[in-house]
């Protein structure tokens, strides 16, 4: 995908009103605890000798954080981009000097630069690639480039312990642009795309979390970063934080 600056003022974004960020968010009223999926899918990655590890689960397919290779439809974020933007790089300031930055895996991050994306269609193939009709590629490809801007940081109900940015799709002819290309794959309507970026190690005090939770309603609003989406990618991975990611296929909009 490539990216660029879209004038300001020429896209129309779609609302939280429109999405499900501020449903999703976590209640910060108590400490953070890792929970469940978070100690199966994340904690065995980030910190594998940590005693709350769940190193398997009967009826998942987790073994220590990692699984069968999974196929999805991503739209990627280009970490030179994100770096270059100085509203970012102060958010990452803020949270390299907060009370509970020993608590994240900053090691992790060289191994991930490269692989930055939201999940538009997850789990399209596991172990094996997908095969797209020509149909939803014709769909596809109607579909012109359009704007996304990036906004956080973002704490989910699901997967506590790990950090986001939140994706704000372009809103054209009254269509979330997101969900149009959902809707191309034959996928029922989503309402929150997020860009993972940093892990947790361990749970949060009160005093933590209430750090945690001023950063997030601090920075809720405020753009990091806007790309233009001219084309996704296939993306396959073994584990969720993509440490083995690779682009199978980049999907070109509006040819």
């Amino acid at each position: 995908m490539e990216t660029s600056a879209v004038a300001v003022g020429q896209p129309i974004f779609c609302l939280d009103a429109e999405l499900g960020y501020r449903r999703s968010l976590t209640d910060f009223s108590a400490p953070l605890r890792l929970d469940e999926s978070y100690r199966l899918a994340h904690l065995p990655l980030v910190a594998p000798e940590h005693p709350a590890v769940i190193p398997r689960r009967e009826g998942k397919f987790y073994e220590m954080g990692r699984h069968p290779r999974v196929f999805s439809l991503v739209l990627p974020v280009h970490n030179a981009a994100l770096q270059a933007s100085p509203a970012f790089r102060a958010l990452e300031g803020q949270l390299r000097s907060a009370p509970f930055a020993s608590k994240i895996a900053w090691e992790i991050l060289p191994k991930r630069r490269d692989k930055l994306h939201a999940t538009v269609c997850g789990s399209l193939g596991i172990a094996e690639p997908p095969t797209f009709a020509s149909a939803a590629r014709d769909a596809l490809g109607r579909i012109e480039p359009f704007a996304v801007e990036l906004r956080g940081l973002f704490s989910g109900n699901v997967n506590r312990g790990r950090l986001y940015l939140a994706a704000y799709p372009e809103k054209r002819n009254g269509a979330n642009m997101l969900q149009a290309v959902q809707a191309a794959f034959g996928r029922p309507p989503g309402d929150l795309w997020l860009v993972g970026l940093y892990n947790l190690k361990d749970d949060l005090d009160a005093a933590e979390t209430s750090a945690l939770a001023d950063i997030v309603a601090r920075w809720w609003d405020r753009p990091l970063l806007r790309l233009t989406a001219s084309a996704l990618q296939v993306m396959s991975a073994g584990d969720d934080l993509v440490l083995d990611g690779a682009v199978e296929e980049t999907l070109p909009l509006g040819d």
